[in-house]
């Protein structure tokens, strides 16, 4: 029996590919720097159990791969003769998009067709905030609407936001290379709401990839949901590299249904009310309407985007109401 250690890298019913290591400190082992094919051990058979982005401990035998006539290695396809063992221990884990150990979350909104919903864009920077992953704000679409594309841009990066602004015939060099930077093992994921265009923006940056894109609704002016499942794309053939994923569209964030984190842990997840934590006039202030709230004070001389606020007031109002059990 061998053993490996790799990352998941995709995932189709039951079956999981994994990028394998190899390990300078051990012997090396038939299938070390491949990448295989093989199914969840145990519990971590179970749907869900396992998740794009894991890092993984595998054991396989000799029926996992055959070698040519001219002694090329070529892994079973099926899954045969390997299977998932252990999940080392996570960084973090998402419900939407369904990955694990994510770094960066380059989160897409466009800036026309379909236009963004805020709150929404919102929630979804604070799950990355709360899971210690550091979003990066990419308004598509720009030449739709130049002036609303450089007033988002405008909102996120007073809250603190690295953002770019892309859209046909814009320069994307910018945001490639922001990319192409991401190295030692590194995920990065791509998100957004469905029709904002993240596939057909990867297949500009990175059009080795591939991926499937579909058109908008003229009717309806949404998009078709055409990123069925999450697939993790090493930047490069080193072991170090960096990982790039296409992710589902915005879906689960429903902070009703799902606990995420508590109303006591929300201000901390809007990076640009951290400096006035502590500063208000009571030491127990919501930050929602109390005199000497000094973040409504930054929120009135323009030091916080009003927009950012509202999603605050949108999201207590949901976890001040929520049962802890």
């Amino acid at each position: 029996m061998y053993q490996g250690f790799g990352r998941v890298i995709n995932s189709n019913g039951g079956l999981f590919t994994v990028r394998l290591f190899s390990d300078a400190s051990r012997e090396p082992m038939p299938l070390d720097g491949m990448t295989v094919t093989g199914r969840g051990r145990g519990s971590l058979h179970r749907k869900g159990a396992l998740l794009v982005g894991d890092l993984v401990d595998v054991s396989y035998d000799h029926t996992a791969f055959s070698l040519t006539e001219d002694g090329k290695t070529v892994c079973a396809e099926d899954g045969t003769g390997l299977a998932i063992d252990r999940i080392r221990t996570r960084k973090n884990a998402l419900i939407r998009p369904p990955m694990a150990n994510l770094d960066i979350l380059f989160v897409t909104l466009a800036a026309a067709s379909p236009e963004p919903i805020l709150e929404t864009v919102d929630k979804l920077l604070c799950i990355a905030e709360h899971n210690g992953i550091e979003p990066v704000i990419v308004v598509t679409k720009s030449e739709l609407s130049s002036a609303y594309a450089e007033e988002l841009a405008g909102i996120y990066r007073l809250s603190g936001f690295e953002v770019f602004c892309v859209g046909e015939g814009m320069d994307h060099d910018a945001l490639r290379a922001r990319v192409c930077a991401i190295t030692n093992g590194k995920i990065a994921a791509f998100s957004g709401a469905s029709g904002v265009g993240k596939s057909t923006l990867l297949n500009r940056l990175f059009p080795e990839l591939h991926l499937e894109t579909g058109e908008i609704s003229r009717r309806i002016e949404r998009g078709k949901n055409t990123t069925r499942q999450v697939s993790l794309y090493p930047l490069s053939n080193e072991e170090t590299c960096g990982y790039l994923a296409d992710t589902p569209g915005f879906t689960m964030l429903d902070f009703e249904r799902f606990d995420f984190f508590d109303k006591e842990a929300l201000p901390q997840t809007f990076r640009e009310f951290v400096p006035y934590i502590g500063e208000c006039r009571y030491t127990k202030c919501s930050h929602t309407k109390e005199e000497g709230c000094a973040i409504l004070g930054a929120v009135k001389r323009g030091e916080i985007a009003p927009t950012r606020h509202q999603s605050f007031l949108s999201l207590y109002e949901v976890l001040k109401k929520k049962t802890k059990w």
